[in-house]
């Protein structure tokens, strides 16, 4: 496991201060403010440590098939976060039910709320089964690394920094991102593989939460591609993210490959959607996420 990874499985490794009050701190961002998806996964976690009972509490520690799944969760971004302040993460025990548990969090910096997310958890049971068809995509180790892609595209400053920012992360980009083709407005979709870059824990929390970070990326990458833009990367928009929703339809393994197929169907009212859905490389439909942000043109 690399440097990076371990840091970033520190970060997720929440402090707990009182019974359902959990501690985050938060890792140096491209902007002034906290990343979305480490928020999003550092909520998560919280959630999912008040649904463990009387099992170990640290993430990574329980087994997959051990405790009820997350299976959804839908969340609303506040505030921008504060990267120089610990992040409180109260959890509220909604339900607990014989199949469905039910989590509420709200990540709390300077005594106001920045982050509100809704979580639910199943317990594993047999039912129908069927699912879209996996799209082509190219073999994930033909493609050239974060770190080959793109100081091609990007002043040497701002690929060092977004290569350091995702370094716990592998991942490839199976056409050239959208700061690649600035004033080529192009199809609205991407895809991109990835994989956490090194060996994981047998706990589906841990991999539910590790596709929770990478998972506000470059989803609204697709926004951009639509109108030529190259995005925050090289600042012809101001964005951030609304607000987040993700389906865990089946288990998967954060540290193999995964594809993250994007597409936005729509941009509007300064707001941009985007819809995505993962893949495991052997074509299995794990999850479905959908975002969506603010898009403004700097005046």
């Amino acid at each position: 496991m690399n440097q990076a990874l371990e840091a970033l499985l520190d970060l997720l490794d929440l402090e707990q201060i009182e019974e359902d009050i959990f501690r985050g701190v938060s890792r140096s961002a491209l902007v002034p403010r906290v990343f979305g998806g480490q928020v999003a996964a550092q909520a998560l976690v919280a959630a999912g440590r008040t649904v463990r009972g009387d099992l170990p509490q640290a993430l990574g520690s329980a087994r997959v098939g051990e405790t009820p799944n997350a299976h959804s969760l839908h969340a609303y971004f506040l505030r921008p976060g504060d990267p120089g302040a610990p992040i409180v993460y109260t959890v509220d025990r909604i339900r607990d039910g014989r199949s469905f548990t039910t989590r509420r969090v709200v990540a709390v910096q300077h005594g106001q709320p920045i982050f509100h997310l809704s979580a639910s958890f199943q317990t594993y049971e047999d039912g129908l089964e069927h699912q879209a068809e996996m799209p082509d995509a190219p073999d994930p180790e033909t493609l050239p690394t974060a770190a080959e892609t793109l100081p091609r595209h990007l002043p040497a400053h701002v690929a060092e920094r977004l290569v350091e920012a995702r370094a716990a992360v592998d991942l490839r980009y199976a056409d050239v991102p959208p700061w690649g083709t600035v004033g080529q407005p192009r199809e609205p979709r991407s895809q991109v593989w990835f994989r956490a870059d090194g060996k994981l824990a047998d706990d589906s929390l841990l991999h539910v939460c590790l596709a929770t970070y990478v998972s506000d990326m470059t989803l609204l990458d697709s926004v951009l591609l639509a109108h030529g833009r190259g995005g925050w990367a090289v600042g012809d928009v101001v964005g951030a993210s609304l607000d987040h929703a993700m389906w865990f339809h089946r288990p998967f393994r954060a540290d193999e490959w995964l594809l993250y197929d994007q597409e936005s169907p729509t941009a509007s009212g300064g707001r941009g959607l985007g819809q995505a859905r993962i893949w495991t490389q052997d074509g299995r439909l794990a999850v479905t996420v959908i975002q969506e942000g603010v898009v403004r043109v700097p005046r």
